[in-house]
């Protein structure tokens, strides 16, 4: 597929919808990949990497069933989930200070570095594709991504 694609003027709007929805699929496929490799770099189950991704993002610890529900995980899942981070050193368990029963995950200090390591260079290439971008259309982009990760996702059947 040629990667001079004009990006306007030139479709209609079914066609650019066609087209929206095979590159989402496209991009899943490569971003399945590419969660494979950096788990292999890291050293994780690409599972895990999706978790320490998530927890990455959150700005403060978290339960085991805040983790279910981001990752889908079922309780249990979720619990040998967090068993295999914490011993692998990527996560730490700390009391709830306002619930004794409960325990807080959060990214160890080293994990986070070794997550932004890995991060470095894809990180460099989506910001230089991204910077080809005017503001108008990263913003039309964020919100995409945003819009289509809060719908949740259908099984396939």
């Amino acid at each position: 597929m040629s990667t001079d694609i004009p990006r306007s003027g030139e479709w209609t709007r079914a066609e650019l919808m066609a087209r929206v929805v095979m590159e989402s699929q496209r991009h899943y496929a490569d971003y399945t990949v590419f969660n494979q490799a950096m788990a292999d770099r890291v050293g994780l189950h690409p599972t895990d990497m999706q978790c320490v991704a998530l927890l990455d993002m959150e700005p403060h610890p978290v339960s085991t069933g805040d983790i279910a529900r981001l990752t889908g995980l079922t309780s249990g899942s979720a619990t040998r989930l967090v068993d295999r981070l914490v011993k692998a050193g990527i996560v730490e368990r700390h009391a709830d200070p306002h619930d004794r029963r409960r325990s807080l995950v959060a990214l160890a200090p080293d994990a986070r570095n070794r997550i932004s390591q890995a991060w470095e260079t894809p990180g460099q290439a989506f910001g230089a594709v991204l910077a080809t971008y005017s503001d108008d259309e990263l913003a039309v982009i964020a919100d995409y991504l945003h819009r289509t990760a809060d719908e949740p996702a259908a099984p396939a059947s």
